[in-house]
């Protein structure tokens, strides 16, 4: 017997990607920044309604493409165990990548984008 599906009206929608350039200089030019050890995070606050966008960059200044797409898995993942904690709306968040990220233990990553969040007055 296959497991029971969860009500997907009741469920959080899942956040989208970021993916266009466009996307990701609107965050950066509108949005506002905080930083943290191991991130600095952009967010612009939206009206319409729509789940959160998230996008996530790491420059080649961490490293060669082994290294940065680690460091972008670890953002990707501790960002999806925090938003399924909390509500932030209808929000972009561009999460960058920095050479701290990838040797930072994973719960304080979570901290991080929690205090980033905090600051940027996503939370």
């Amino acid at each position: 017997m296959p497991p029971e599906q969860p009500n997907t009206a009741a469920a959080k929608p899942a956040p989208q990607r970021l993916k266009q350039r466009s996307e990701f200089l609107r965050a950066a030019s509108k949005g506002r920044k905080a930083v943290a050890n191991g991130l600095v995070l952009q967010a612009l606050r939206r009206d319409d309604g729509m789940p959160t966008r998230l996008g996530f960059t790491v420059t080649k200044k961490v490293g060669n493409s082994v290294v940065r797409n680690r460091t972008r898995r670890r953002l990707k993942e501790a960002a999806r165990l925090l938003l399924q904690e909390v509500d932030v709306g209808s929000v972009d968040l561009v999460l960058i990548g920095r050479d701290a990220t990838r040797s930072r233990p994973f719960i304080a990553l979570i901290d991080d984008i929690r205090r980033t969040l905090s600051k940027a007055g996503v939370l």
